[in-house]
């Protein structure tokens, strides 16, 4: 029976090459000169930490963070950027965490939209992916077209399409 799974993973290489990529523009833009801005990548606990000294800089920096990701075909629903804080000094810090990994919400969500396309296929939730089975593969393909179509925060995949 066709199948294929639903997920949300981030490349986290990718992601990496785009924080290099930020500090190495850091260090060679005449604005930044002085400023102590840099970013630190947290693989462990998945986020972005952004330190700067100015709130202007940190949008800046944002920007350049997002464009970096989109040249590396990172999804910008990735990221999900945290208030501003305070730190040590006269800087501040922003926390970007990285959303990876479908939350049972989200997945009742799909699972409600496949159940309500009244096609002829079952989804089965298992831990952070749905699992899509069909006894055609024209079901699936609507069904990936369908969840395409539906607005999420989260970015989505389907991997492991089966014959």
């Amino acid at each position: 029976m066709p199948s294929f799974d639903v997920v949300s993973k981030i490349n986290i290489q990718e992601i990496e090459n785009s924080v290099n990529m930020v500090n190495r523009d850091i260090v060679n833009r005449f604005d930044f000169r002085g400023s102590n801005t840099k970013l630190t990548l947290n693989k462990k606990e998945n986020n972005i930490l952004i330190e700067t000294n100015s709130e202007m800089r940190l949008n800046i920096v944002q920007d350049m963070l997002e464009k970096r990701a989109i040249g590396r075909s990172v999804s910008l629903k990735v990221f999900i950027f945290n208030n501003a804080e305070k730190a040590s000094g006269m800087n501040i810090r922003q926390k970007v965490d990285l959303q990876q990994g479908i939350s049972k919400d989200n997945a009742k969500n799909i699972n409600k939209l496949i159940k309500d396309s009244k096609l002829k296929v079952q989804s089965q939730i298992q831990d952070e992916q749905i699992r899509v089975s069909a006894k055609k593969i024209d079901d699936l393909q609507k069904i990936i077209s369908i969840i395409k179509k539906m607005e999420m925060d989260l970015p989505l995949q389907f991997v492991n399409m089966k014959k």
